[in-house]
């Protein structure tokens, strides 16, 4: 007698299906809207906030012109020459104007970066570039404004104008250079840290194994 066939054992591999790499253009999709808009998109939009943040100087300019205070000075002949002089030689009034657009920089520069954030959450390149020059514009546009828009600036001929002895105000002036950087800087920092804090998160990468598990 010959002894009974056992049937072979069971190989479960011919049956496992293999799962193979996800089609090419699965995660181009996700990539895409993951990344944010592409880079013509960006670069549009960072021209439009540049454009809008140097109008905004104009807004800076009003306000600093009518915010300063006014440093009097006064006209007098001395050996049948104009002079001008400080009618207060220990008034503030000059620290108080840079102090003024300094502050008023200040101030737009955190609702412009507030107002970008809301409007394009996401960072970027274009968009840090934009809010930086774009706030630089805006102080260029609001001191030349605000000079202009002051009183006259050729002070010898303003003080024969009104006459000697008549106090009268010198014109709107910037001495720290530095206000200028003011509205930009506050723009970065305040974006930064609203992107920072409020901003999108990277999403975490899914692995097909658990940590610690071994591929078959």
């Amino acid at each position: 007698m010959t002894a009974p066939l056992t049937p072979p054992p069971h190989d479960d591999s011919a049956h496992q299906v293999r799962q193979g790499p996800p089609p090419a253009g699965a995660f181009a999709g996700q990539g895409r809207e993951q990344d944010g808009p592409g880079l013509r998109t960006e670069l549009r939009e960072a021209a439009v906030i540049t454009v809008a943040l140097m109008l905004g100087g104009v807004l800076l300019g009003l306000l600093w012109w009518w915010l300063a205070p006014r440093v009097p000075l006064v006209g007098d002949v001395l050996d049948k020459s104009w002079v001008v002089y400080l009618k207060d030689s220990e008034g503030e009034q000059a620290v108080g104007v840079d102090g003024t657009f300094t502050l008023l920089g200040l101030g737009l520069g955190l609702v412009s970066a507030l107002v970008v954030f809301l409007l394009r959450r996401r960072g970027g390149a274009p968009l840090v570039v934009a809010l930086g020059l774009g706030g630089l514009l805006g102080s260029l546009l609001a001191w030349r404004l605000g000079v202009w828009l002051g009183p006259d600036t050729d002070v010898l001929a303003h003080a024969q104008a009104v006459g000697r002895g008549v106090t009268f105000s010198a014109p709107l002036k910037l001495s720290a250079k530095g206000a200028l950087l003011a509205w930009p800087l506050a723009a970065l920092l305040a974006h930064l840290g609203l992107t920072a804090l409020f901003g999108p998160r990277d999403p975490e990468t899914a692995y097909p194994h658990g940590p610690g598990s071994e591929t078959p």
